[in-house]
């Protein structure tokens, strides 16, 4: 069950503005250049008139959601060869994430997800966790691959080689992720055993139809109201590879940019809506 205890000690700031980042947020974004002007997600965004942001557990997944850095208002969304692909004043997008993309076509949606996940094992030191499942099942794990190991892959079938020298820099760890993103997608994701329910739904949990297309989208925060009913933020990337934005429900929605949890399903303006069943946790 969600633990109540343990809320983030930071304090948001009142700054909703664009700024550069402070010395934390460089060390726990590890990717921002100090030359960006950034707002983070839990200042930029407040809930709903009435409800409250669920306690979240210090360090967690969720809690570091909640400064993902953001881009200034206004700024549209873009594809990795750097074309517009959502009109900064699209109903359906409220903010675009500070966050690379590469310059092929690799951080799709499923990727995304995993790229986020795997950035906050990396800031919080957790590296020997680092390790997620190709499409085939096989696993690539980040402790390995900075040991040196490559993957060989025919077909279906992927060994594992010593075939390079032991780097467990920054550099090789974007190498490790495109890799990753080359060969998993949204088949990696579903078979994942974390399966919370609706009311047990939290910040860091995500939505997952797999398929070739499938889509996923992650649950950025979760706030509730004095009579028990929930909203959340939701995020994603998309296809082809493209900045992860937060998403809105669209024109004319209550509570906009937040989604209800009350259905039996949640509707995203891009996608076919996600049943309950669809909702995963990392481990």
């Amino acid at each position: 069950m969600l633990s109540l205890l343990g809320q983030e000690a930071a304090t948001p700031s009142p700054d909703t503005g664009p700024r550069a980042p402070t010395r934390e947020e460089l060390a726990r974004y590890a990717w921002l250049s100090p030359e960006a002007k950034v707002r983070p997600l839990e200042s930029a965004i407040a809930p709903p008139e009435g409800y409250t942001r669920i306690p979240v557990d210090q360090g967690s997944f969720g809690a570091w959601l909640r400064g993902l850095p953001l881009r200034p208002e206004g700024t549209p969304v873009l594809h990795f060869r750097g074309g517009e692909i959502l009109a900064a004043d699209d109903a359906r997008l409220a903010a675009v994430a500070e966050l690379d993309v590469g310059t092929a076509n690799l951080q799709q949606c499923a990727d995304s997800v995993i790229r986020l996940h795997a950035e906050w094992l990396w800031s919080s030191k957790q590296h020997e966790r680092i390790a997620y499942r190709f499409t085939s099942g096989h696993l690539a794990s980040w402790p390995k691959y900075a040991a040196g190991d490559r993957a060989r892959v025919a077909g279906s079938k992927v060994t594992w080689v010593r075939s390079a020298g032991a780097d467990s820099s920054r550099a090789a760890f974007r190498a490790y992720l495109d890799l990753v993103f080359n060969y998993a997608g949204t088949l990696s994701l579903e078979p994942l055993k974390g399966r919370p329910s609706r009311d047990e739904a939290r910040p860091g949990d995500f939505f997952v139809l797999g398929g070739s297309p499938g889509h996923a989208v992650l649950v950025l925060d979760v706030a509730t109201n004095a009579q028990g009913k929930r909203v959340a933020l939701l995020g994603q990337g998309f296809m082809p590879a493209q900045d992860f934005h937060v998403l809105s429900p669209g024109p004319g929605a209550d509570g906009a940019p937040w989604f209800a949890l009350e259905g039996d399903a949640v509707a995203t303006p891009f996608w076919k809506p996600f049943p309950w069943s669809s909702l995963r946790r990392f481990p």
